[in-house]
């Protein structure tokens, strides 16, 4: 039986079983994947705003793109943060829960691309945890990794600046989830050229 029909369970919210469902065949697409987050502990922070790209064929789809930020009142009001982020912020504006829905439909069976990716699907898991579901069932790709990997190196650690410098992607001063995201995407097709992967 295939993993992703015994992971179907009646139990399960419908979104999370339409996830699921969609892995019984591979995709070609890989979602360029970043997240604003209050920090790096799954379970005491929060997720601010995630941004992705898709990638399909060697070509960033500037159509295909998912962008949000999610609503944080609680967080921020406990935290004694200002929330100019998200008044002044002309994104869509979701509740955790309906964010992490909107971004399953996003990403489907696609392989996810970010740097330091684990920590990102790490805080989504949290929340599909929260909402009675399982595990991020996406193959990440870590961009530091790849690097590594294609210096053959691993004793060392590098910022996304310092890979976007060596790989000539340009630095934007802003830094929204998006444009990290788009960032990432250019880093991310001179990664994959360079390691010949399909």
């Amino acid at each position: 039986m295939l993993d992703w029909l015994k992971n179907i369970n009646k139990d399960y919210p419908e979104f999370w079983k339409e996830y699921l469902s969609k892995f019984e065949k591979k995709s070609n697409r890989y979602v360029i994947f970043s997240t604003e987050k209050t920090g790096l502990n799954p379970t005491k922070d929060v997720i601010l705003s995630i941004g992705c790209f898709g990638v399909v064929n060697d070509s960033i789809l500037i159509g295909d793109n998912f962008e949000i930020v999610i609503l944080q009142y609680k967080f921020l009001h406990d935290n004694g943060l200002s929330n100019e982020f998200i008044v002044e912020n002309k994104l869509d504006k979701l509740g955790e829960s309906d964010a992490i829905v909107a971004l399953l439909k996003y990403i489907g069976n696609a392989t996810l691309v970010g740097y330091r990716i684990d920590s990102d699907v790490e805080i989504i898991n949290t929340a599909l945890e929260k909402m009675d579901c399982g595990r991020l069932k996406n193959e990440p790709l870590d961009l530091e990794i790849m690097h590594r990997r294609l210096l053959d190196i691993n004793d060392k650690q590098f910022t996304l600046d310092e890979l976007c410098t060596l790989y000539k992607v340009p630095i934007s001063d802003r830094n929204s989830a998006s444009e990290e995201a788009y960032k990432m995407g250019l880093l991310f097709l001179k990664l994959k050229s360079r390691l010949g992967l399909v």
